[in-house]
């Protein structure tokens, strides 16, 4: 196979000259999002969670009972997104479903004994990943690079 260098189009325009992808925010994002998840599964590949459902649990673990749809908010999932994650991990018996005592129509997501104890157990780990994630960067451009990614999201 050819690299990019060797083969060229000549005949392409003027605008597809001018767009680089390897100068694109999008598709570097998407390659350090890749990295991220590389990392990420390999540091809990024994939890054998995915980032999302990892991200779900850690935030019961932080907030405690929660509906779906408040903790698909806070976890920044879509509702079918968190809908998946949620009947998976009561499947695992991470989580369990309670009455709302404040509403009848509506349950609420809580940690199980096994999920809390999975949360607690993966937490160092967890820490670690990001360390391997900004290892790359210098702390003071960990700091900045952290407050940007905060402006973005």
């Amino acid at each position: 196979m050819s690299s990019l260098s060797e083969k060229t189009d000549v005949s392409a325009s003027a605008p597809a000259r001018t767009f680089i992808l390897d100068d694109q925010v999008q598709h570097l994002l998407r390659r350090a999002h890749q990295r991220a998840s590389s990392i990420f599964l390999s540091v809990l590949a024994d939890a054998q969670l995915t980032p999302t459902q990892f991200f779900a649990l850690a935030r019961l673990h932080e907030t405690g009972r929660l509906s779906q749809n408040r903790l698909g908010r806070l976890a920044a999932m879509d509702p079918a997104t968190i809908q998946g994650v949620i009947r998976r991990l009561q499947e695992r018996g991470l989580i369990e479903r309670l009455p709302d005592p404040n509403d009848r129509r509506r349950m609420l997501l809580s940690l199980s004994p096994l999920g809390q104890e999975t949360v607690s157990g993966l937490l160092a780990d967890a820490k670690t990943i990001g360390g391997e994630i900004m290892a790359p960067l210098s702390p003071e451009e960990q700091d900045q690079f952290m407050a940007l990614l905060r402006k973005l999201v």
